[in-house]
């Protein structure tokens, strides 16, 4: 079964995170992800990003995962650490 754990891990290989938070269970998944990388791109290529740290466990293992993807500057104005 996949936990949120796995999921954070997986979203952390492939993306440099300034902050992560992951819950879930087991199929359906909410991320809040945090990072530098997302600075100047839209919504859209945000998320493309997550996927693509994801890779296949996207199609394979994960059946919904709903984000809110926030640079670091978003983040702090939000409210986070």
């Amino acid at each position: 079964m996949v936990t949120p754990e796995s999921v954070q891990q997986g979203i952390e290989a492939g993306l440099a995170c300034a902050h992560i938070e992951v819950i879930g269970d087991g199929q359906h998944f909410q991320a809040v992800v945090v990072s530098d990388a997302f600075a100047g791109k839209s919504r859209v290529q945000r998320h493309q990003l997550v996927y693509a740290a994801l890779g296949e466990r996207m199609r394979e293992e994960i059946h919904a995962l709903s984000m809110r993807t926030l640079t670091p500057e978003e983040w702090a104005r939000a409210g986070g650490a």
